[in-house]
């Protein structure tokens, strides 16, 4: 499986203590290591090859906290233009140097994740269902509180895939306000979405055709 790290943003919930010019994930917030460092130790463990996509103002930060990465693991774009354009710039690079069938995971450099091997087996049964389906596979996170803060994820039936918690998808509700999160957690229907997504360059280009044309412009 390839990795792609989204690095890209500016940190700005995380105001004072993040900056623009130093955001979030080149701080130490949870340990010794930064959580740009953190999400490479935790991409390592999903597979050997390891991209890094950010903008050209914080890539030699990047480049200095990770200097176990080649250079070309640093794919720059020349300014910020939202979590979409990142992935398709991503795949373009993968596309013209990899085996396209190959799973790709998305995640993020500055989450705090503390169950790493949860977190692995997550993204292997995700690989998984993605190359037998040839579906896009999201990873949700059990909500155990109202948070109004992150968008949600409406499950709709379970697939068999050996015991595994894997579901379909219903809808994606945006950020909701305290009373419809409340609703969301009392279901137990309901995941976080956090922004983890694993497909091959094929399967991801079949979704864009279908409903995002836009984006392979």
């Amino acid at each position: 499986m390839i990795t792609v790290i989204i690095a890209g943003g500016s940190g700005t919930r995380l105001w004072p203590l993040s900056t623009s010019e130093k955001p979030k994930q080149l701080l130490k917030l949870t340990g010794e290591r930064t959580m740009i460092q953190q999400s490479y130790d935790r991409a390592i463990q999903l597979g050997e090859k390891v991209y890094i996509v950010t903008e050209a103002s914080h890539s030699d930060a990047l480049r200095a906290q990770l200097p176990e990465l080649p250079d070309e693991a640093f794919l720059i774009e020349p300014g910020r233009r939202g979590t979409a354009h990142c992935i398709v710039f991503a795949l373009d690079y993968i596309a013209r140097n990899h085996d396209s069938s190959e799973p790709v995971a998305f995640i993020h450099a500055d989450h705090y994740v503390r169950d790493v091997q949860g977190f692995a087996r997550s993204f292997s049964v995700a690989a998984k269902v993605s190359s037998e389906r040839h579906e896009i596979c999201l990873i949700g996170i059990e909500p155990n509180f109202a948070a109004t803060g992150f968008g949600y994820i409406e499950r709709d039936g379970t697939i068999d895939e050996d015991g595994a918690s894997v579901y379909r998808v219903k809808s994606f509700k945006e950020k909701p306000d305290f009373e419809t999160a409340t609703k969301y957690v009392e279901s137990g229907n309901y995941l976080w979405n956090c922004g983890y997504i694993v497909g091959s360059v094929g399967t991801f280009l079949d979704e864009m055709e279908s409903y995002a044309p836009e984006l392979l412009v």
